[in-house]
């Protein structure tokens, strides 16, 4: 295996191999209840553990909690919640999507899973919200830190929009795109990213104030929006415009090659990332970088536990949330 081509060490699990582990709803239903409940069945409405199974009154409530007398199901408090589908159908979700180097598409899924792609779509939107994490402690560094943009070519643009670009000042950089921001830790390899409206020292330099110990080294290109940050970090940047890439331990490689993964999906899978969703592909893929040397199975696992506490129901989904969806663009 020393010789195997990419993350060999990682063990992984075939097709035939998932079918074995989850060969009914049943013990799907079992596996999510040990992830979403590592410590033993809680309510999700009061927070008891004094529950009881239903006896096989309910089968979508099959627990009644003793204290608060309500029932439910593993479900409750999940991204899961209010959803028809069978458990196994949201393992198979789980895992064709995580096996899928750039992630999979809702017309694939569709075809995979035999739900309709409107289905297929909500539960990708579901599975992205179970990657975020709020809870990670601050980067020690050294880390890098860079912008990335994301948008359709001028080319392909109707003359219309392209007109509506130009009295914008549209041209190279952010004019009719949408900016990510970006932190990698160069120690472990994390990284962190967030979808914010200008590409200013307000929301780049302020972005890396909230997710960077104060005092560490600190990475960027030229952009004198990052000269802030000479104020907390030990701050050195190589100059791009100048053909400078790499000078001894400055450089901005390694977040440059999670943008370069980032938008070959864009392209080759979504094809479109809408700016009211982006948050969720970009947090997605952060949550990939993040967990990428574990095995299949804990990953499985880790992405099954970050669903609870996280609901997110389809009129949420679509609500106007400010943001340009493209769904007709």
């Amino acid at each position: 295996m020393a010789n195997a081509p990419g993350k060999a060490y990682r063990e992984g699990v075939s097709v035939l191999e998932l079918a074995d582990i989850f060969p009914d709803d049943e013990a799907a239903r079992r596996w999510f209840e040990a992830k979403v409940w590592p410590n033993g069945r809680v309510c999700p409405h009061c927070g008891s553990t004094n529950t009881v199974e239903n006896g096989g009154k309910s089968e979508s409530r099959p627990y009644h909690c003793r204290d608060c007398k309500r029932h439910f199901s593993v479900r409750k408090g999940t991204v899961m919640e209010g959803s028809p589908l069978p458990f196994r159908k949201w393992v198979w979700a789980i895992y064709l999507h995580l096996t899928s180097l750039k992630g999979v598409s809702s017309m694939k899924l569709h075809r995979d899973l035999k739900v309709t792609q409107k289905t297929a779509w909500f539960m990708l939107q579901r599975i992205r919200e179970a990657f975020k994490r709020d809870d990670d402690d601050p980067m020690g560094g050294p880390v890098e830190v860079d912008e990335a943009y994301f948008g359709g070519k001028r080319g392909n643009m109707s003359n219309a929009k392209r007109a509506a670009l130009a009295e914008q000042g549209a041209g190279r950089g952010s004019v009719g795109k949408d900016i990510v921001v970006g932190v990698k830790d160069r120690n472990t390899n994390r990284v962190a990213v967030r979808h914010v409206q200008h590409a200013d020292t307000p929301s780049l330099a302020g972005f890396v104030a909230g997710k960077v110990q104060a005092g560490a080294t600190v990475y960027t290109d030229e952009a004198r929006v990052y000269l802030a940050l000479q104020r907390w970090y030990k701050h050195e940047s190589v100059n791009h415009s100048a053909g400078e890439y790499v000078r001894q331990q400055a450089h901005t490689n390694g977040i440059e090659s999670f943008w370069a993964m980032l938008k070959r999906a864009h392209k080759g899978v979504y094809h479109k990332f809408s700016a009211k969703h982006l948050h969720r592909y970009i947090a997605e893929f952060a949550g990939r970088h993040n967990i990428r040397d574990a095995g299949t199975l804990p990953q499985m696992a880790g992405l099954a536990a970050g669903m609870r506490g996280k609901r997110l129901m389809y009129k949420w989904l679509i609500a106007d949330n400010g943001l340009a969806s493209g769904a007709r663009s």
